[in-house]
């Protein structure tokens, strides 16, 4: 996925290609075909949870591409239960002395701790929080986010108008990558099906799956249910 920094208009234009790193490997092969910025977690306070990347290598790689006058932003993007406030303490510690350019964020309590406790690292708003209009953006300039990353429902009619009334602000838009059958994160379906919570970064992408409509008879057999002209609106409730 690719990332896009729209700035207001009057100002030259200035544009920040950001690309994701699942990999050490994958972090330098972005900057060698012309990231100027790479975002990357670790599996455990993010939802990039196929990520490969260890404590040694986040370190490897922020110190890579500040070498090269690039920027990294770290993701801690998940939406906490319990169990991970009390991860967040020694997690925070971490990325202070590790000095990342940003920290992507969806869940406003972390926001608010990492405001609290890290004032200096600079925080940007998840796609995952769904902000979708200019008072989203607004309010979360006004709690100290720096940068917002559109949800992906977002036109470009609808992100000039965010950009008038919301001057100040960095704004990030996505320009390829995959597209999530209901609002980013918001779907149950995986984990119905499969109990891999899509709200945790482990969506089995359950929407993309082939399905059959099959009607159960009064005999016990059933029959496979073909999309016609008299049934089509049957398809369209599934």
């Amino acid at each position: 996925m690719t990332g896009e920094k729209i700035r207001q208009t009057k100002r030259p234009l200035s544009a920040e290609l950001l690309m994701p790193a699942g990999s050490l490997l994958k972090l330098k092969t972005a900057i060698l075909y012309g990231a100027d910025a790479i975002y990357m977690g670790t599996p455990d306070m993010s939802l990039r949870t196929q990520s490969d990347f260890t404590l040694e290598d986040v370190v490897a790689g922020i110190a890579y591409a500040h070498e090269r006058g690039k920027k990294v932003y770290l993701t801690l993007n998940l939406f906490s239960h319990n169990k991970d406030i009390e991860k967040l303490p020694i997690f925070l510690e971490t990325i202070r002395k590790l000095q990342p350019d940003g920290l992507i964020i969806a869940d406003p309590g972390i926001f608010q701790y990492v405001r609290q406790h890290a004032p200096e690292l600079e925080l940007h708003i998840s796609t995952q929080a769904n902000v979708c209009s200019w008072l989203s953006v607004q309010f979360w300039e006004s709690q100290g986010a720096s940068l917002v990353v559109m949800a992906r429902e977002v036109t470009f009619a609808e992100m000039q108008e965010i950009r008038e009334k919301c001057p100040d602000i960095k704004l990030e838009a996505f320009i390829h990558g995959s597209m999530c059958m209901t609002y980013s994160g918001r779907c149950l379906l995986s984990n119905y099906l499969t109990e891999r919570g899509a709200n945790q970064g482990n969506c089995a992408h359950s929407c993309r799956w082939h399905y059959k409509v099959k009607l159960q008879l009064k005999d016990g057999t059933s029959q496979e249910v073909e999309l016609n002209d008299d049934n089509k609106e049957l398809f369209n409730c599934l």
